[in-house]
C-alpha cells in the first residue's frame, strides 16, 4: 500500500488526516521501542540506582558524616514509592537505549517526502544524533555531582538531609536528559537546513537571539537553580550552535555551486552554447 501511495503521490504530499495518522504511527513505534528498552532497564535497575546515588555518597565522604545523613527516603509518599521509582528508572533507561529509534521517527515525520539523496543525509542525521545524544548524557555526569554538592551544601550546620527518593530520581534523570536533548540542537538545525527550511545565513544573522534563547532554555531545563548547571548546559549548546551554522553555510554554498546554471558563467560578450 505504501508503494502504491508513493507512486500515486510522487511529491510526498499528505492531507491533514494523513499527517495525524503518520504522527500516531511514529509515536506507537517509538513507544514500543522505549518499552522494550524499559524491560532491559527493569533488570539493571539496581546498578543504575547505585550509580545515581554516587553524588550523595561523595558529599557524605567530603563532610566526613555517616551515609545515613544523606540517604534516600523511599517511603516519604507511601509504600508504592519503591515500585514507582523502579518503573521510572526503567523507562528512563528505555528512553536512552531506544534513542536511535525515536530520533529516526522524529526525522521521518519531519521530512516524509525526502529524495533519494536526502534519505542518505537522513541516515547521516541519525549517525550524528545518536552519538551527540549519548555525549550530552555523558557530559551531564560531570556536572551532576557539582549540582548535588551545591544544593546539599545549602543545608545549615547541624541539620540532616533525608532526601526524598522520588524527588532525587526525578532531578537526576531530568538533569541527564536535558543535556542529551540539548546536544541534539546542531543536528536538528543542520537537518532543517538540509530540507531547505532554515538557511545558514539566517542562523548566522540571528545568533544573538539564538544565544539568548539557549541561555533561557538552559535555565528552564536545568533542574537545579545554581549558575554552574546552567552554564554547563548553555556553553556547549552555544558552541554546537555555531558549529551547526558553519556546516549549514558550507552546505548552502555547495548547493548554490551545484545548482548554478551553466550559462551564468558565460561572459556577456560570448555566445552561450545553449
Amino acid at each position: 500500500m505504501a508503494v502504491l501511495r508513493r507512486k500515486a503521490n510522487p511529491e510526498g504530499r499528505m492531507t491533514l488526516g494523513e499527517h495525524f495518522r503518520e504522527f500516531r504511527r511514529r509515536i506507537v513505534i517509538a513507544a514500543i521501542a522505549i518499552a522494550l528498552g524499559g524491560a532491559v532497564g527493569w533488570f539493571v535497575y539496581g546498578r543504575v540506582m547505585r550509580w545515581l546515588q554516587q553524588p550523595l555518597l561523595a558529599v557524605a565522604a567530603e563532610r566526613h558524616v555517616s551515609v545515613d545523613e544523606v540517604a534516600l527516603n523511599f517511603g516519604a509518599n507511601g509504600v508504592t514509592d519503591a515500585f514507582g521509582i523502579k518503573l521510572k528508572i526503567a523507562l528512563w533507561i528505555g528512553l536512552i537505549l531506544a534513542s536511535p529509534v525515536w530520533l529516526w521517527q522524529i526525522w521521518r515525520f519531519l521530512a516524509p517526502g525526502l529524495t533519494k539523496r536526502e534519505k542518505r543525509i537522513g541516515r547521516g542525521f541519525i549517525a550524528a544524533a545518536v552519538p551527540l545524544f549519548a555525549l550530552g548524557c555523558y557530559v551531564s555526569t560531570f556536572a551532576l555531582p557539582n549540582a548535588v554538592k551545591f544544593l546539599l551544601g545549602i543545608t545549615p550546620a547541624g541539620a540532616v538531609n533525608y532526601t526524598n527518593a522520588e524527588a532525587y530520581v526525578s532531578f537526576t534523570t531530568k538533569f541527564i536528559l536535558a543535556f542529551g536533548i540539548a546536544f541534539l540542537l546542531p543536528v536538528f538545525l543542520v537537518g532543517l537546513n538540509t530540507v531547505h527550511v532554515f538557511p545558514g545565513r539566517i542562523m548566522l544573522k540571528g545568533w544573538r537571539v539564538a544565544v539568548m534563547v539557549i541561555f533561557v532554555f538552559a535555565a528552564m531545563m536545568s533542574p537545579s537553580p545554581d549558575a554552574w548547571s546552567m552554564l554547563a548546559l548553555a556553553l556547549p549548546m552555544v558552541a554546537l550552535y555555531f558549529a551547526a551554522v558553519g556546516i549549514s553555510l558550507f552546505m548552502d554554498h555547495r548547493r548554490a555551486v551545484r545548482d548554478r546554471p551553466a550559462w551564468a558563467d558565460v561572459p556577456d560578450d560570448e555566445r552561450s552554447a545553449l
